[in-house]
């Protein structure tokens, strides 16, 4: 199987797909209609060579995911704002100024995002582990106890945010994201009927990404030793990016390879997928069909992977 490279993510009330530089998002409105807004994505680095160089391209993919997705996610909430706001009338000079404050208000919000996860998910566990020093001696041990304690918040946090009413469809629009890419990557026409029976869970998933980087931390932090409290917590801080770089190819890796280590090794990612993807009904399948398509020819891949593609 030959990875589609397609991306995405949910929305609200809808979702957004992206392939190459390309991406389009759909959402049903209040009223029912879906509406497909399609664009070109700029990467943040002006340098095209660096989002290609291994372990380097993790780093900046990473970043304009967060960019492109806060991005998305607030053109996907403006149709759900309230009915005075949207029917007022901008000027040109608004316009402007509103596009200009939108950018600024992504920048803070992904900058802000980095700086609550690092606190939350590398900075909080280190303190968390390090208060076993008087009962467990072994710096090792205590690194592999933080790994865990790591792991263990962000399962608690999903638990927590997916009894949210919001983002529990949010969620199964997350699972109908999957179940297209899974059926167009399976040769399956892209039906409605045909995405449903497909699996919602998918190795190149951005949860798997964010368990990749818990995992592969663990590792690096038991490599790389200092002796003191400030220090370890810097290099937790600094070693990010070659965390983020080393996990980027692993899930690269894992979404086109049928390895039985690589899959072994994606199975704890697969597991928590089944809290962040619900099963989607045949509405939100709708919405995620014409996102693929506004920037896919399914057809097209199909007929050069598949040999029943030529039926379709």
């Amino acid at each position: 199987m030959k990875s589609s490279n397609i991306g995405g993510q949910a929305v609200l009330e809808g979702i957004m797909m992206k392939h190459k530089d390309e991406y389009a998002v759909a959402v049903r409105k209040p009223d029912g209609e879906i509406v497909v807004q399609k664009d070109c994505y700029k990467s943040i680095v002006s340098w095209e060579s660096l989002t290609k160089i291994p372990f380097i391209r993790g780093i900046f993919n990473f970043v304009d995911s967060m960019v492109l997705g806060i991005k998305t996610l607030t053109y996907s909430a403006e149709f759900y704002e309230e009915e005075e706001e949207k029917e007022r009338v901008l000027t040109e000079a608004q316009a402007l100024k509103q596009e200009k404050k939108e950018k600024l208000l992504t920048a803070g919000t992904v900058v802000f995002s980095i700086i609550i996860a690092v606190a939350i998910f590398m900075v909080l566990p280190y303190f968390l582990s390090s208060a076993l020093k008087p009962v467990v001696r072994s710096y090792t041990i205590r690194t592999v106890i933080e790994g865990f304690v790591r792991i263990g918040i962000f399962i608690v946090y999903i638990l927590l945010v997916s009894r949210m009413e919001d983002i529990q469809r949010t969620f199964m629009y997350h699972g109908a994201e999957h179940k297209c890419i899974n059926c167009i990557e399976h040769g399956l026409p892209l039906t409605v009927e045909n995405v449903r029976i497909s699996s919602r869970q998918h190795k190149r998933c951005g949860t798997s990404f964010l368990f990749f980087v818990m995992a592969i931390s663990i590792i690096l932090l038991i490599l790389v030793r200092v002796e003191s409290p400030f220090m370890r917590v810097l290099v937790r801080i600094a070693l990010l990016p070659v965390i983020a770089g080393v996990s980027y190819e692993v899930l690269k890796l894992a979404g086109r390879s049928e390895n039985p280590v690589v899959n072994l090794l994606s199975m704890p990612g697969l597991a928590v997928q089944r809290l962040t993807t619900k099963e989607p009904d045949d509405s939100m399948i709708e919405v995620a069909i014409q996102a693929v398509e506004a920037v896919f020819d399914w057809r097209a891949y199909e007929a050069e992977n598949f040999d029943t593609a030529a039926d379709i």
